[in-house]
């Protein structure tokens, strides 16, 4: 396989070197099965769970016996707590306890993350580096330079200017070097990083 290099850009667009990325991080077989597992565990542990109903115990009412027992025509009913009385108690529905938790070890999620890395590096837009002052008009103008203003973009920063100056932006979505998930690197169009960070995924993955 031919070496891997990609351009490395100011935040003012222009190119200011390139650099050679890794080939057993950004250049591997692609392993689809474990990047699924991974987009499944990553959405299922984000579930919150807290949907709940009430069982017949938990509904108001029912203390008194709706009607007789004989004589009415109608079934024997003992009270309206029954989930077959309309306000009753629900029988098998959600009760606040369930669990969505899944789990993928380490080897599988590494090689996730590579594969997706290497399906994604199209689209990286490599940075030397990102200086801004906090203020979402300094991050559009960033965009603007880069081209990624009408793109789903992830953005790999851990500065609190950063996060700050991109908290109106519903296009773009910031994670640390650290926390980059497979579904966030397959759910963006462009993936803007600092050539610092690069070498830090490829020192993680080695």
């Amino acid at each position: 396989m031919a070496d891997i290099n990609i351009k490395v850009l100011s935040q003012t667009g222009a190119e200011v070197s390139t650099i050679k990325l890794s080939k057993d991080v950004f250049g591997v077989e692609v392993n689809e099965q474990t990047m699924f597992d991974a987009v499944m565990t990553y959405s299922s542990n984000s579930r919150q769970a807290t949907a709940k109903t009430k069982r017949r115990h938990e509904v108001s009412g029912g203390g008194k016996k709706p009607f007789r027992q004989k004589g009415t025509g109608r079934a024997r009913a003992g009270s309206t707590r029954s989930p077959i009385w309309v306000g009753g108690g629900c029988v098998n529905g959600p009760d606040g306890k369930q669990s969505f938790t899944l789990k993928q070890n380490k080897k599988e999620h590494d090689l996730a993350l590579k594969s997706a890395l290497t399906t994604k590096v199209k689209d990286f837009v490599v940075l030397d580096k990102l200086t801004v002052g906090g203020k979402t008009k300094e991050i559009i103008e960033v965009e603007n330079a880069l081209k990624v203003n009408d793109q789903k973009v992830l953005l790999v920063s851990e500065d609190s200017a950063i996060l700050q100056g991109c908290a109106n932006l519903t296009n773009i979505i910031v994670r640390g070097v650290n926390n980059i998930s497979v579904y966030d690197l397959l759910n963006a169009n462009k993936i803007v990083i600092l050539s610092s960070d690069i070498k830090k995924i490829e020192e993680d993955l080695k």
